[in-house]
């Protein structure tokens, strides 16, 4: 079994058939070992060490009025614990306890316990939801949480739309000519970085489809043999990355519609000479730039690259 990527994998039990049950939900709310993970513009708590860890917050540490399902959302459990997100709603960053202090996920989620990253990163993802569906989008009344905080309830009684938490499926694919690999750059990427083709799968489109479509439309190359790989939740805010790779049928390249700034052919000799500045190793583009470069070659890419950025 592959190694997964970080952010995902089955590390909590979600106990979604608990989540209508107001009784078992205020047992959580009084057991002593529950934690909450306070999100403050978007970022959250780390304990400084080595490595850095996930900080938790006793529920007693939240304002007692917070203790309800309507400022709280339950995430699940783990090892025995109960979690919960809790949006902190102010312009200056709150105290915290010495040796801790809010980070953003994208920076420390490659250093964190694969499991305390997935966590973090749930709970980033609902409270962006939450922050989002404050009104109906049917009749612009406000919504109230329920479900332990997993749907959002129009507030007008002659709607009662429910809001479910969404995510955005976007394709990223690693293109390959066999000895080649096919990265683009935008522009407002740190000078020197490459990564994967990637884009987001629009209504009526499979994914398969999305993969061609996109790779076209940014390189003017032409794929087939398009193959599943892997996936990565992406909360930044809400995507579901999915992972491909694919067979270039063409080689010359067109930046078509401009989303690209430049789009070039690399050798497994110049991704290890550090021929380009590569994703970051948290994030899926780097995983299946590492799969194609490992599986053509001697060395690793993780060894030949390790005092890279």
């Amino acid at each position: 079994m592959q190694q997964r990527n970080i952010f995902a994998g089955p590390y909590l039990d979600r106990v979604a058939h608990l989540r209508q049950d107001p009784a078992w939900f205020t047992a959580a709310l009084a057991d002593e070992r529950s934690r909450a993970i306070p999100v403050w513009n978007s970022r959250t708590p780390i304990a400084e060490g080595d490595p850095p860890r996930a900080a938790y917050l006793e529920l007693s540490q939240l304002p007692p009025e917070s203790h309800n399902g309507t400022d709280l959302i339950l995430l699940g459990q783990l090892g025995g614990t109960h979690f919960f997100a809790y949006e902190i709603q102010s312009v200056d960053p709150p105290a915290l306890l010495p040796g801790t202090r809010f980070e953003d996920l994208r920076l420390v989620g490659a250093v964190l316990p694969i499991d305390e990253a997935g966590l973090l990163g749930y709970a980033r993802a609902m409270i962006s939801w939450r922050r989002r569906n404050r009104f109906c989008g049917t009749c612009g009344a406000r919504t109230l949480p329920a479900k332990s905080g997993h749907v959002l309830v129009c507030t007008d009684p002659a709607c009662r739309h429910e809001i479910f938490p969404r995510i955005d499926p976007a394709i990223i694919v690693l293109i390959s000519d066999g000895e080649r690999a096919l990265l683009g750059r935008q522009a407002s990427w740190p000078v020197g970085r490459y990564s994967t083709i990637a884009g987001f799968v629009e209504p009526g489109e499979s994914l398969e489809d999305a993969v061609a479509r996109e790779v076209f439309e940014e390189t003017g190359v032409i794929v087939e043999r398009i193959e599943y790989h892997s996936s990565q939740p992406w909360p930044f805010p809400a995507s579901l990355m999915l992972g491909f790779t694919a067979h270039a049928l063409t080689s010359e390249v067109h930046l078509r519609d401009q989303e690209l700034e430049d789009a070039r052919w690399f050798t497994r000799a110049q991704i290890a000479s550090t021929g380009a500045l590569l994703p970051p190793r948290q994030s899926i583009s780097f995983r299946l730039i590492e799969h194609w470069f490992d599986a053509g070659g001697r060395e690793r890419l993780r060894d030949v690259r390790a005092n890279a950025p």
